[in-house]
């Protein structure tokens, strides 16, 4: 074992997909280092993480949890890092702050692709990180098999540093493959230590040696010994495994149960020993070690007593009191779960949260001087939105603040009003996201909002021309109104946008009247024949007639209008979809059900290729209906295990006819009604 002193407080984070058991990991991680009394339960909902009322529902994560503890004198910060791969924002922003990342998984290979955008996440960041196979008390696991389905979704080799030890099918202790010692598990306690089992050497033998030759390539002295078949000596072997770790090389795999409490104590030893100071991560991200205090924001809460911001120190000390980029901080707080504890000071490495720094967002690099900004993380693309409106009309501005608060909270969800269709739009990462934040809403303004599927920003255009007289007259006493125009429509080609062109010639029609006119074509254009915006059309006045008492701007704006309103519909309009191009992101297993997905949505695929960055993943390129997109994600996440995932941009508009179009028209009326 590497033994070094102390220095300074570390953080690690708990990332992994749902239901892998992190709170719970968490929970056990506090226990065993005596910073509860007892341990809560997610499904009794009485555990440090998940504490969010939203979260408690589902028992699932829905946003970060911070929990403070010492273990052996040293003290940590754990960051309980949604699962849920519609909440993934939130663990990228929390992640950048850690010195280390545990990767939760089940022992069921079959669950292993769901890693794969998490590890993704770490492999990018440089953040070193160990694999902790959780309820491994629940199954024989065959680590051959474990292995494997890990290589798959890992970037770098896969090293198990504990063999498990299995009895009539049940894993009941492991091997530390480091030091060859035999241990079994016991409940809430810590493992005993046996003799290795004799029908296990071989096996365990083999998959050391795997061990060993993975850390070779890096080691001459070692790849010497094993050559020489000498055995190497335990602390070079230990040393091997946390440079190559700390470098982000190899990832090794630890086994436990969280529930049970389980090589817990084994993983608090791996921590304590492995896990890099303060001082690498902050070199990671460039910050020299002199300087004034900088902290990077990785959480933002609104609560009833105000605005918190959860920060990591990468430089300290940090004072109650310091101002932070203009702001004075109005106290900081170590956190359990939802409990803040005040305090006077934090040293650098620590995981704190500052009051009423109203300016400060998720993300932001904190300092009391002018620094350089932190990297910042990966902003992922919203792939699901909703229509959204207060139920009462009197709480509109109610709804304003609660939406401003939301994203200022959860930078995975974005709100804004459709230039197209002029609804406000929610957008984030799924159902459950939206359904989230809506309960949010809810529990902390007591505001109810009612959401719908947006519109379709379909347009419309001409097939043919044609020309049309319009006129306006009208006599009310003394002064009256009249302007006439006479028009030429057009249809142009497709997406060269709107023209008008002034032809008049001999002063039929006053210069200072045909912006008016053009004012009054645009005006009708914005809502055609078929009741959609009108595009690439192509509008020539050239003649008219206007009375030198009567005629006003006014009057020959009403008369443009007038002659589209008569002349449009009898240029064969036609119904135009927005076409976007869409990437999807998916395991290269699924790929051919991908592709099959776009041909049921309408979609033409344009063909795929390998994900650059992501071994094992495609990214299938199509062209697809925006009608179609809408609720996608729900199939596309079904068929991928949860972490298939796109992103879309408007491509050309398209016709629509038949019952399509008829279909489309009538969807449009409903939601306008």
């Amino acid at each position: 074992m590497v033994e070094r002193k102390s220095s300074g407080a570390r953080t690690v984070a708990l990332v992994g997909p749902s239901l892998s058991g992190k709170t719970t990991l968490m929970e056990s991680l506090l226990f065993a280092a005596e910073a509860l009394k007892r341990k809560g339960s997610v499904v009794a909902g009485s555990s440090v993480g998940d504490a969010a009322p939203e979260a408690r529902a589902r028992q699932i994560g829905v946003e970060l949890n911070v929990a403070q503890c010492e273990f052996m004198g040293d003290r940590y910060a754990l960051l309980d890092c949604p699962g849920s791969i519609e909440f993934l924002q939130e663990t990228l922003n929390a992640v950048r702050g850690a010195d280390l990342a545990v990767v939760v998984c089940e022992s069921d290979p079959a669950r292993a692709p769901m890693l794969k955008p998490f590890l993704h996440a770490l492999e990018e960041a440089g953040i070193p990180r160990i694999a902790f196979v959780n309820k491994i008390d629940r199954s024989g696991v065959a680590a051959a098999a474990m292995i494997e389905a890990l290589q798959q979704v890992s970037a770098v080799p896969v090293v198990m540093r504990q063999f498990p030890l299995v009895e009539s099918g049940r894993t009941v202790g492991y091997v530390d493959m480091a030091n060859q010692r035999a241990y079994r598990y016991a409940d809430h306690a810590a493992s005993a230590r046996i003799e290795l089992p004799a029908d296990a050497k071989t096996v365990e033998g083999e998959a050391r040696y795997k061990m060993l030759e993975a850390l070779a390539d890096r080691d001459d002295r070692l790849m010497s010994d094993l050559l020489e078949e000498k055995e190497p000596e335990v602390g070079t072997v230990f040393a091997d495994l946390t440079r190559d770790m700390r470098e982000g090389r190899i990832l090794p795999v630890m086994l436990g149960s969280a529930e049970h409490d389980n090589g817990i104590r084994r993983l608090w030893k791996a921590l304590r020993h492995e896990t890099p100071e303060a001082a690498v991560a902050a070199a990671r991200l460039g910050l020299e070690a002199a300087g004034p205090p900088v902290a990077q924001v990785l959480k933002t809460w609104h609560s009833p007593q105000g605005k918190l911001s959860v920060a990591r120190v990468f430089r300290g000390p940090l004072h109650d009191g310091a101002t932070l980029n203009g702001e004075r901080a109005g106290g900081l707080f170590r956190l359990m779960g939802q409990r803040p504890d005040k305090t006077s000071e934090v040293q650098a490495g620590e995981v704190v949260a500052i009051a009423r720094l109203e300016k400060a967002r998720t993300g932001d690099t904190l300092s009391t001087a002018e620094v350089d900004p932190l990297p910042r993380a990966e902003s992922l693309f919203p792939v699901y939105g909703l229509a959204l409106a207060a139920a009462d009309r009197k709480d509109d501005v109610k709804l304003s603040g609660a939406l401003h608060r939301l994203v200022d909270e959860d930078t995975g969800l974005g709100f804004g009003h459709d230039p197209d269709t002029h609804e406000l739009i929610l957008s984030g990462q799924g159902e459950v996201h939206l359904r989230v934040a809506f309960e949010r809403m809810k529990n902390r303004n007591g505001l109810v909002v009612a959401a719908r599927a947006p519109r379709v920003p379909y347009k419309e255009a001409i097939k043919k021309g044609t020309t049309q007289h319009g006129r306006h007259k009208r006599q009310t006493g003394g002064h009256g109104q009249f302007g006439d125009v006479k028009i030429n429509i057009k249809p142009r080609q497709r997406g060269s946008g709107f023209e008008f062109v002034n032809a008049v010639v001999g002063g039929a029609i006053p210069k200072n009247f045909i912006p008016a006119v053009e004012e009054g074509v645009r005006e009708y254009l914005a809502k055609g024949p078929l009741g959609f915006p009108v595009v690439d059309v192509s509008v020539e006045l050239f003649d008219g007639q206007y009375h030198d008492v009567d005629s006003s701007e006014m009057a020959f704006k009403t008369a443009g209008r007038i002659a589209m309103q008569e002349g449009l519909p009898n240029c064969a309009p036609v119904l135009l979809e927005p076409i976007c191009k869409v990437r999807i992101h998916i395991p290269n297993a699924v790929t051919a059900k991908a592709n099959a997905l776009v041909s049921t949505h309408r979609g033409r695929v344009l063909g795929f290729d390998g994900r650059a960055g992501w071994q094992g993943w495609d990214t299938v390129e199509a062209l697809m209906p925006r009608a179609e997109l809408q609720g996608m994600i729900v199939e596309l996440r079904s068929l991928s295990q949860g972490v298939g995932t796109f992103d879309w941009q408007f491509d050309h508009l398209a016709e629509l006819t038949g019952r399509l179009a008829e279909q489309a028209m009538q969807q449009d009326k409903a939601h306008a009604a």
